[in-house]
């Protein structure tokens, strides 16, 4: 359903030579995307900045540059919410109030919660939507307002380094070591269908990981690959793993 609801959205704009985009992908969905689309010239997958995970497909014709997503007219759109520092409203607050403002998930981005506001994506037909009607998360009062993409102030991710040795590069060992779990319970989670590789679930304990892949695990949280340093004299495989916190 969801391809089918993306083929159209994206093909019209293909045969119209007009821009087109479609809602906010998960990194699963996007793969999937890739998958269905190929190598299409004129597609950019965008969620309001560089390294955001929920991204919109977008299709631009050719007199149209890269950075025009970037501009006013954008289909994504950055709101910020501005609030009491005293308060402290978290990502499920914010996402579960939006959800409670009768908007799908497809609708709304990244959000990235700071002190005292959050900056959050969605799409531009909602968002004259949420202006007006968006006025609290919990019980936190928020003052709303439109800012410029560029302007976002997007939190560094917090990550704990691990340093390790491995005896391969399996699923499951990798997830071990970033989670510092049991091997087995590490295949465990991966044969149940709760792991998942650059968005793509695999249920593979023997799946091979390369450097750079992220890697999510229902329950645990997201840990990423992050440097592949070769072999020790015992002969393992030296490696460093970023665990997100």
């Amino acid at each position: 359903m969801l391809l089918a609801k993306l083929w159209d959205k994206i093909n019209a704009g293909m045969r119209r030579n007009i821009p087109a985009s479609t809602c906010f992908l998960s990194p699963r969905e996007q793969e999937m995307a890739r998958y269905l689309f190929g190598a299409q010239e004129g597609l950019h997958f965008f969620g309001g900045y560089v390294d955001a995970e929920r991204k919109m497909l977008n299709f631009l014709p050719d007199y149209l540059e890269e950075a025009s997503l970037w501009e006013e007219d954008s289909p994504c759109l950055c709101l910020r919410a501005t609030f009491y520092q005293g308060d402290s409203p978290s990502h499920r607050d914010f996402l579960g109030a939006l959800m409670g403002a009768g908007i799908g998930r497809e609708t709304v981005g990244d959000i990235c919660v700071g002190q005292g506001r959050c900056d959050f994506f969605v799409t531009a037909e909602i968002a004259p939507y949420l202006l007006q009607n968006f006025t609290s998360a919990g019980r936190t009062k928020l003052h709303l307002e439109q800012i410029p993409l560029l302007d976002a102030a997007i939190p560094a991710p917090e990550v704990k380094e691990i340093k390790d040795t491995l005896a391969s590069l399996r699923l499951d060992s990798v997830i071990s070591s970033g989670f510092r779990i049991g091997r087995s319970l590490a295949a465990q989670y991966v044969t149940t269908g709760k792991a998942a590789i650059d968005g793509l679930p695999c249920e593979k304990p023997d799946k091979l990981v390369s450097e750079g892949a992220k890697i999510s695990v229902r329950g645990l949280g997201k840990i990423q690959l992050a440097k592949i340093n070769g072999k020790t004299k015992k002969g393992r495989i030296s490696v460093v793993i970023h665990r997100y916190v």
